[in-house]
């Protein structure tokens, strides 16, 4: 089977969504606020290793800034959804052409403290693209190994003060990068979704 085909069939399989991990804000919230609607990429290197693209985002960001996260942003009325939204973030923020992503699926959306309903959407690459950061929103593009990223054993749960309350957040490191918040909960939620790879 190819790596297509392997995370189509994970993505079949019945699933229990309680499982997923949420954020602090999901958990001791009501959801009665309004949410904005984004998109985030998982772009999977077809590679006998498999990896992960993420960014490191610019360090000049009024948000979130040198944190590293998946190509994505909101979701506009004209992308019609979450894929096309994914897509044309990866697109814009790292040039990675759509052309060269073979959609296999998505996972259920992880609500941020922030208020956005991401929905992460999942993607197979050819290795080694030439890929070009937009300098004004991404300082890096990098890969992690899937095998890494889909270990749980990697994860910890931390909590820090924000905003008045104390949050709790996942983090996982990798090299240089931490990787952490909703980029580590939605890629562990994804470790949840498909298990192990054989």
């Amino acid at each position: 089977m190819t790596l297509a085909e392997r995370l189509r069939d994970r993505l079949s399989e019945p699933f229990a969504p309680s499982r997923h991990w949420r954020s602090s804000d999901d958990v001791n919230s009501p959801r009665d606020h309004a949410t904005v609607p984004a998109a985030v990429l998982i772009a999977i290197t077809d590679r006998p290793d498999p990896g992960v693209l993420l960014t490191l985002r610019n360090a000049n960001l009024r948000r979130h800034a040198g944190q590293v996260a998946f190509p994505g942003g909101r979701i506009d009325a004209e992308d019609g959804g979450p894929i096309a939204a994914a897509l044309r973030e990866a697109e814009e923020e790292i040039g990675l052409s759509r052309e060269q992503v073979e959609v296999v699926g998505e996972i259920e959306p992880y609500r941020t403290g922030t208020g956005y309903d991401i929905v992460p959407v999942i993607g197979v690459v050819p290795p080694d693209l030439a890929l070009t950061p937009h300098a004004a929103e991404v300082d890096a593009i990098f890969e992690t190994p899937l095998a890494h990223l889909l270990d749980l054993a990697n994860y910890v749960e931390r909590d820090a003060e924000w905003q008045g309350a104390r949050r709790r957040y996942r983090e996982i490191l990798w090299s240089d990068y931490r990787i952490w918040g909703a980029t580590a909960a939605i890629m562990a939620n994804f470790a949840l979704r498909v298990g192990p790879l054989p």
